[in-house]
C-alpha cells in the first residue's frame, strides 16, 4: 500500500515538473515573439524615419537649386556672380565633351587620397611610437602643442621652394595638416585606454609593446576610424590651397583660373565637383568604419 502511494505521489511530481517546464517554456516562446515584434516594429519604424529623412534632404535640395535657377533669371542675383544651375551643368558638360573635366578631377582625386592615407598612416604610427617612449612624449608634447597651432597654408610657400612646384609640395601641404591633428587625436586616445586592462596584461608578464598591441591599440580603433572622417576634409583643404599655389591641373587651379578670368560659373562648378567627390569619400570611410566597429563588436 505504502509503495502504491509512493509511486503515486511520485508520478504526480514528476508530472508537476513536466507542467512546469511545460510552462516556462511556453512563456519563454511567447517572451522570444513579443521581443521580435517590438524589435520588428522598431526596425520598420527606424525605416520609414530614414525614409522621410532622405525625401526632406532631397526636397530642401531641389528648393535650393530651383529658387537659385528663379533668382539668377529673374535678376534677383547679379548672375555673373552668383551663376545658376543651368549655366553650371551647361559648362560641365562642356567639359565632359572635351575630356578636360576627367583629367583634373582625376589629378585632385589622386592628390587627395594619397594626403589622406599617408596623413593618417604616418600620424597614427608617430602616436605609437611616442606612447611606446615616455620620455619622448614628454619632450614633444610642447612642439606638438606649437605645430598643431601653426598656420598650415602659411607653409604652402616653403614647400614648393624646398620641394618644386609639383605633386610633392601640394602632398606636403596636405600632410602639414593631417599628421598633426591625427597625432594629437590618436595619442589622446591611446593615453585615455582603460588602465585595467593594461594591468591585465602586465600581471601575466607583458611588456609595453604588448599592452599596446593587446589592449591600446584595439581599443583606439574608433578613435582612429572617427580621425579618418576628420582627414577627408582636412586632405581636400591641403590638396585645393596646393593646387592654388603650384599645380596647372586638378579641381584648385580650374578654382584660381575661374577666379582670374572672371568665370565665376567655373569656379561654382568645381566647387560642387569638390563636394560630391568628398562626400563619397566621406561615405566610403564611413562605411569602413560600420565595418570595423561591428566586427570589433
Amino acid at each position: 500500500m505504502d509503495k502504491r502511494f509512493m509511486e503515486e505521489e511520485r508520478r504526480k511530481h514528476e508530472s508537476g515538473e513536466a507542467e512546469t517546464i511545460g510552462a516556462a517554456a511556453a512563456a519563454s516562446g511567447v517572451g522570444d515573439r513579443l521581443a521580435e515584434a517590438v524589435f520588428a516594429d522598431f526596425r520598420r519604424k527606424e525605416r520609414r524615419m530614414s525614409l522621410w529623412v532622405r525625401i526632406t534632404q532631397i526636397v530642401l535640395l531641389v528648393i535650393f537649386f530651383a529658387v537659385w535657377e528663379i533668382a539668377a533669371r529673374m535678376q534677383w542675383i547679379d548672375g555673373l556672380l552668383f551663376s545658376s544651375p543651368n549655366r553650371i551643368i551647361q559648362l560641365l558638360y562642356a567639359k565632359v565633351a572635351d575630356g578636360s573635366l576627367f583629367l583634373h578631377i582625376w589629378v585632385t582625386v589622386l592628390e587627395t587620397i594619397a594626403g589622406f592615407l599617408l596623413g593618417t598612416l604616418l600620424g597614427t604610427a608617430f602616436a605609437a611610437l611616442i606612447w611606446l617612449s615616455p620620455f619622448l612624449s614628454r619632450v614633444l608634447d610642447p612642439y606638438l602643442v606649437v605645430a598643431n597651432s601653426l598656420p598650415k597654408v602659411a607653409l604652402g610657400p616653403l614647400f614648393i621652394v624646398a620641394l618644386g612646384p609639383g605633386l610633392l609640395s601640394i602632398i606636403a601641404t596636405t600632410l602639414s595638416i593631417t599628421v598633426i591633428i591625427t597625432i594629437l587625436n590618436v595619442y589622446t586616445s591611446f593615453r585615455e585606454v582603460d588602465p585595467n586592462q593594461q594591468k591585465v596584461i602586465r600581471l601575466f608578464g607583458g611588456n609595453r609593446r604588448a599592452v599596446f598591441m593587446k589592449a591600446v591599440l584595439p581599443a583606439s580603433y574608433p578613435t582612429i576610424v572617427s580621425t579618418l572622417k576628420v582627414n577627408v576634409g582636412l586632405s581636400w583643404v591641403g590638396v585645393i590651397v596646393g593646387e592654388f599655389l603650384v599645380s596647372k591641373e586638378g579641381l584648385g587651379y580650374l578654382i584660381i583660373y575661374g577666379f582670374q578670368v572672371f568665370n565665376f560659373t567655373l569656379v561654382i562648378g568645381s566647387v560642387f565637383i569638390i563636394a560630391i567627390a568628398a562626400t563619397l569619400m566621406y561615405q566610403g570611410v564611413a562605411y569602413l568604419e560600420g565595418k570595423l566597429i561591428g566586427k570589433r563588436d
